[in-house]
């Protein structure tokens, strides 16, 4: 399998410094001034990314801000690369890295106008360096980004940051039909199209001499005829390579069920697919891999909530936190494995106290084999109803094996049926109170 070529771009180590601002011994007075700065940083045709920086104790500090602390982080393929080194406008020749530093949080402040302040702004022209796919650092260090007023008079604030590009290249696959038909899984290089999987869909019932029965949660021995008016259950997605054998599976252990008085699969009762993979001590047998946990968030726009957690390989019954993502109900949307991402939110959520599920801290990243150092997966899903091709990238720092491969394609199509399995079970319903949690 060959890759093709992407660039991580990353922008970390930030830190804020500025003369004259005063500073007092207690931690919580130096915290209440390092949250005030955040910044906006921005890269043509890209989504613009917001992150906080923090403000060094003192102007004379030697010390640098963290090198290993990540605030952002952009991907970029041949394609993007291309259009950013484009000339463009009379006005606007060349592309930019841009980053834009702000005092004070966005929002009125006692019903008084925005009481947020730009107070500089970072740039850096794209350049040839960009396209050469090679690692490099393309500015480490403190700089000079404009004037800030204060009490004293007009002071120059100074930024330090680190902006580093480094290779970062992906296997992309595509399911070449939807999911339920059984499709082929080709890797995609260019124009050309190379099989590489297949994937088997079963509804319902499952043969007894099926090894998967090693964990089948008994749905597949009901009978019922009307049971998937009331929940859905017994589906399994198997992915084989070229030769037959199977390499990886997912199949729903907790039943898809309307929660008590709503007609949707709620928080409080999330249905779940379990991700395995062969066991290699053991033939015709499986092991856990991971675990998808998928339900439906109601709202102006309806949104498939997939939180999914990798299975700790010790005897304990360990779940490492992953990624949750929520994808548009009737668009699709994009699933993704991406521990810088995924902290960032942690960090965000903390600042904010937004009540979402997290690890205790980044540190917990830090011990996750082979999930460590940014991008992991993404696989790009269609909205309910539509006819959904997923298409997968991999990090190819993660895949020493088709089997590797293998079991991301299991994850990705219990991702592309989780938005199906939480549709609404009738086609006109109320909209009672059902709690999301």
């Amino acid at each position: 399998m060959d890759p093709q070529a992407f660039i991580r771009l990353s922008i970390g180590s930030l830190g804020l410094r500025i003369p004259g601002t005063p500073f007092k011994s207690e931690k919580s007075c130096i915290h209440a001034f390092s949250s005030q700065y955040s910044c906006e940083i921005r890269l043509r045709g890209f989504p613009m990314q917001t992150a906080s920086i923090p403000l060094v104790s003192s102007p004379e500090a030697t010390t640098t801000p963290d090198s290993l602390s990540m605030a952002s982080s952009f991907y970029l393929e041949e394609s993007d690369i291309k259009a950013l080194l484009e000339p463009g406008c009379f006005y606007n020749p060349h592309s930019c890295l841009e980053i834009a530093i702000f005092t004070g949080k966005k929002g009125s402040h006692c019903g008084v106008g925005n009481k947020r302040q730009q107070i500089g702004t970072y740039k850096l022209e794209v350049g040839p360096e960009w396209g050469q796919g090679k690692p490099v650092v393309l500015f480490c260090g403190w700089i000079a980004i404009g004037k800030n007023k204060h009490e004293s008079g007009k002071l120059s604030a100074e930024l330090h940051l680190r902006i580093r590009l480094d290779p970062d290249p992906r296997y992309v696959f595509q399911f070449d039909d939807v999911t339920k038909v059984s499709p082929q899984v080709v890797q995609l290089q260019g124009s050309f199209k190379q099989p590489i999987f297949s994937c088997k869909f079963i509804r319902d019932r499952v043969p007894q001499v099926d090894p998967l029965n090693t964990y089948w949660s008994g749905a597949a021995n009901n009978p019922d005829l009307e049971t998937e008016r009331r929940e859905r259950k017994g589906w399994k997605v198997t992915i084989h390579d070229l030769s037959g054998s199977a390499v990886a599976a997912a199949f729903i252990t907790t039943p898809f069920v309307p929660a008590t008085g709503c007609d949707w699969v709620a928080r409080s009762n999330p249905g779940a697919w379990l991700i395995v993979s062969p066991d290699p001590c053991r033939p015709n047998s499986w092991q856990p891999w991971g675990k998808l946990e998928a339900w439906r968030e109601r709202g102006i726009r309806d949104t498939v909530c997939c939180r999914f957690r990798l299975l700790s390989e010790c005897q304990e019954a360990v779940e490492l936190f992953m990624s949750e993502i929520r994808i548009n109900a009737e668009k699709g949307g994009e699933f993704f494995i991406d521990t810088d991402r995924q902290m960032r939110a942690v960090a965000a959520a903390a600042a904010s106290a937004s009540p979402i599920p997290s690890p205790q801290s980044s540190g917990d990243f830090a011990g996750l084999y082979p999930f460590v150092g940014g991008f992991v997966m993404s696989c790009r899903v269609q909205g309910e109803g539509k006819a959904s091709k997923p298409s997968v990238q991999l990090a190819m720092r993660h895949v020493t094996c088709v089997e590797d491969a293998a079991i991301f394609m299991a994850l990705a199509a219990a991702v592309d049926l989780s938005i199906e399995a939480c549709r609404p079970f009738r086609r006109k319903f109320r909209k009672p109170s059902c709690p999301s949690i």
